[in-house]
């Protein structure tokens, strides 16, 4: 496999020259063309250090992994060795741009997406209204979605103590790392008829119960105070609101008559790709926990219903 070629290597800061430049976009053309697994090695640089056009800024979130990749593409594509590493034969995605390269961590591993890219799941195109077993049978036939759901369900089984905090991270790294067109079709997946293998199935693909049930259940409003203090979570919400709900302001939340009129009108939402990719990153946060509205004085009802509505109505995506 192709992770297997990875070393450690840290960011250095090189110039390249403009015929460099040139060379690279050249390889970069043939790499993409070529049928021989090039391109999906590309894919992975251009999604794991964040570039699209050689020479923008690197936006690297994972230095280290960014690097580790651009060593795979040095190491099994030798024609990119001028481009990507030094005299010294360091590697580097600075090398690659000749531009120093803003960092952030985080927590994705470059080697799952690698992992994935080799699945012919992520090949499929996203079909809608397929059933949970079905998509269910199709991850545990596919030996790298297998691999990756088995990790998740490790750690979030039915026959252990459930540590929520823990299922939650296990869940989040399962669906974040995963190609879109696959979360998508797992996501949305749902149970057409009264089939009991489907929901046991809809169950576990969903995070049911370790990662999503609360006792007692919070409310609503509690969820959203909570997550606004976990600085992973308010990032999400705060993207998830921007992509999805943004007619949805924060000047409505204490009238009640808007509040009743988005409610009642059944509140529609930007189901794009960008919203459905935002709604995804949720799963795995306190944000998919399930919350309810009982118990609450009424004139708290409106708003805690309005966010029952945001966080778990799938009607935005039918």
């Amino acid at each position: 496999l192709l992770y297997s070629f990875f070393t450690v290597l840290f960011m250095h800061f090189a110039s390249i020259s403009t015929a460099q430049t040139t060379d690279c976009l050249h390889f970069r053309e043939q790499c993409i063309n070529a049928a021989n697994g090039c391109e999906s090695v590309w894919n992975v640089v251009e999604d794991v250090c964040n570039i699209s056009v050689l020479g923008n800024r690197c936006k690297a979130e994972d230095a280290i992994g960014c690097n580790r990749i651009i060593q795979v593409l040095a190491d099994e594509y030798p024609e990119f060795k001028n481009c990507v590493c030094t005299t010294d034969d360091f590697c580097s995605i600075t090398t690659l741009l000749g531009k120093q390269c803003g960092i952030n961590k985080d927590d994705i591993s470059i080697e799952t997406k690698l992992q994935w890219s080799l699945s012919a799941l992520s090949k499929q195109a996203y079909t809608a209204n397929r059933t949970c077993l079905d998509l269910n049978k199709e991850c545990v036939e596919d030996e790298i979605c297998n691999k990756q759901l088995s990790l998740y369900l490790k750690v979030c089984s039915v026959n252990k103590k459930c540590n929520i905090e823990e299922c939650q991270a296990a869940l989040r790294f399962f669906y974040q790392n995963m190609p879109f067109e696959v979360a998508q079709r797992i996501t949305f997946c749902d149970c057409i008829e009264p089939d009991e293998s489907c929901h046991r199935a809809k169950e576990l693909l969903h995070g049911k119960p370790c990662a999503v049930t609360a006792v007692p259940p919070p409310s609503c409003l509690s969820v959203i105070h909570m997550c606004e203090e976990n600085r992973l979570c308010r990032k999400k919400y705060t993207t998830f609101r921007s992509k999805c709900w943004r007619h949805v302001t924060k000047k409505c939340y204490d009238d009640e008559a808007c509040l009743e009129t988005l409610i009642k009108g059944d509140m529609p939402c930007s189901a794009n790709a960008d919203c459905k990719a935002a709604y995804i990153s949720n799963w795995g946060t306190m944000l998919r926990v399930e919350c309810t509205c009982q118990n609450l004085p009424p004139r708290e009802q409106p708003l805690c219903k309005l966010f029952h509505h945001m966080l778990h109505s799938k009607s935005c995506f039918s």
